[in-house]
């Protein structure tokens, strides 16, 4: 933030942090230039500037933009204490299938229940249930082949969890995949080979 604010600038900053506060799910810019009155590229940059302020202080937040809008949130470095906090009591985790069917669904979107069971080799109804009614899956449209199958996408309640603005933050996938010779030493190291007298 520059040195002499102007007035009418930091009354807008004001309004930004306490409507930002009270905020259930990230606000748009273009909701708060409405509400505040103010073209968007004003509040585009305040709330860039706010953002810079809060990481020059070295706040355990941050303001960032995430699922095309602003919100606060904890400061990555500090993922160690919240997550103590969290896990205190905490309530059920989704299951490693769910984790593996979210990714398949965020990675290759959208998708149909048949693709999703090629990929995973199971039947994944359950597991899309379960994603679904955590409001991190949705059905985004109709195939346009026989059957007309529905597909599966992720939505932006997904982005607000992982904390990206959009699908296109997510890290390249061929960071997940083992290269040729962690494969093959895995695939040695599993080989069982019959005794030598067995051979015999």
């Amino acid at each position: 933030m520059s040195d002499h604010p102007n007035p009418l600038d930091a009354e807008t900053v004001r309004a930004i942090e306490a409507i930002i506060l009270v905020a259930v799910e990230p606000v748009p810019a273009e909701q708060l230039a409405q509400l505040l009155e103010q073209p968007v590229v004003v509040i585009e940059r305040l709330c860039a500037e706010l953002a810079d302020a809060y990481a020059e202080a070295g706040h355990g937040f941050q303001l960032a933009k995430v699922a095309g809008g602003y919100r606060y949130q904890t400061h990555p470095e500090l993922s160690p204490y919240v997550e103590r906090f969290l896990l205190d009591g905490q309530r059920a985790r989704m299951s490693g299938a769910a984790l593996e069917t979210l990714a398949i669904i965020a990675y290759k979107q959208p998708l149909s229940r048949a693709q999703i069971a090629s990929i995973r080799g199971v039947d994944p109804d359950g597991v899309i249930r379960t994603l679904q009614a955590r409001g991190y899956v949705t059905e985004v449209a109709r195939d346009t082949g026989p059957g007309q199958a529905i597909l599966f996408g992720t939505t932006p309640a997904f982005l607000e969890k992982l904390g990206v603005n959009s699908l296109s933050d997510l890290p390249p996938i061929a960071e997940f995949v083992p290269g040729a010779d962690v494969v093959e030493a895995l695939e040695h190291g599993l080989r069982i080979d019959p005794p030598a007298d067995a051979r015999a």
